[in-house]
């Protein structure tokens, strides 16, 4: 019988990178009531070029705040009706992007929404992280917290 490397913990809250999105660190909430992930997004503008669909959007990393925003143009892979919490169905554009967390990086699909009400930027759905992390819901930032250079005092 051949056994498996027992999976990584996770915890109910950690950080993360988005490279391809030119974000250095978000904070996630790992929600494993949610099947897809999502992002906030901003400023939204879907487009087509050559018949394939693009959007165009605006991420604030940072939670209650603009600092950090980056605007990303990519290749839209589907639509997608998703409930949200509150119970509304809405229709949102997803998007594939790599994400890096406790050392590894992989691809992830990621659903575009405006999260600004929400208590984190990003909410990191089950199909994200299935085979690759456990989740102990006890624990927090597995991953350790991002460096963040210190500002310079004027």
């Amino acid at each position: 019988m051949i056994r498996k490397k027992p999976l990584d913990a996770i915890g109910w809250r950690e950080w993360a990178e988005l490279p391809l999105l030119h974000v250095p660190h978000i904070k996630v909430k790992v929600d494993t009531g949610a099947q897809t992930s999502s992002l906030h997004a901003v400023r939204m503008h879907l487009f087509t070029r050559r018949g394939r669909d693009y959007v165009e959007f605006e991420v604030h990393p940072e939670q209650r705040g603009t600092l950090g925003s980056v605007i990303n143009r990519v290749p839209v892979l589907e639509y997608r009706h998703v409930k949200s919490s509150n119970g509304q169905v809405e229709r949102r554009p997803v998007i594939v992007t790599d994400i890096v967390m406790m050392g590894q990086r992989w691809p992830i699909e990621v659903t575009l929404t405006n999260r600004a009400n929400m208590g984190f930027r990003m909410l990191l759905g089950r199909q994200s992280f299935r085979g690759r992390f456990v989740v102990d819901v006890g624990r927090s930032y597995c991953g350790g917290k991002p460096a963040v250079k210190k500002r310079a005092r004027v």
